[in-house]
């Protein structure tokens, strides 16, 4: 069955980057578009980046674009967000997912 582990959240200060990894087994990952949301506390969750298959096609919300960079390693069966000029508005609980299929989530949080 499709398993997705987030890693990489953690707390950082305003400005400063992250990378998140998202581990998928259990499906052929070269086959998928793979796409990263997020949730913050009392809001509904929403999309971040999606990425097709082979890394050609990548869209982001506006809210990160030129902020966040994703990416994939097809060999690996990994997924990846980088993140930079974090602010607190970027605090959330962010997921990975597989056609509606998500994993646990990885916690950041932006705050000095």
């Amino acid at each position: 069955q499709v398993q997705l582990v987030e890693s990489g959240g953690g707390l950082v200060q305003p400005g400063g980057s992250l990378r998140l990894s998202c581990q998928a087994s259990g499906f052929t990952f070269s086959s998928y578009g793979m796409s990263w949301y997020r949730q913050a506390p009392g809001k509904e969750r929403e999309l971040v980046a999606f990425i097709g298959p082979r890394g050609s096609v990548r869209d982001y919300a506006d809210f990160v674009k030129g902020r966040f960079t994703i990416s994939r390693d097809n060999g690996m069966n990994t997924l990846y967000l980088q993140m930079n000029s974090l602010n607190p508005e970027d605090t959330a609980v962010y997921y990975c997912s597989k056609g509606g299929v998500m994993g646990q989530g990885t916690q950041v949080t932006v705050s000095s």
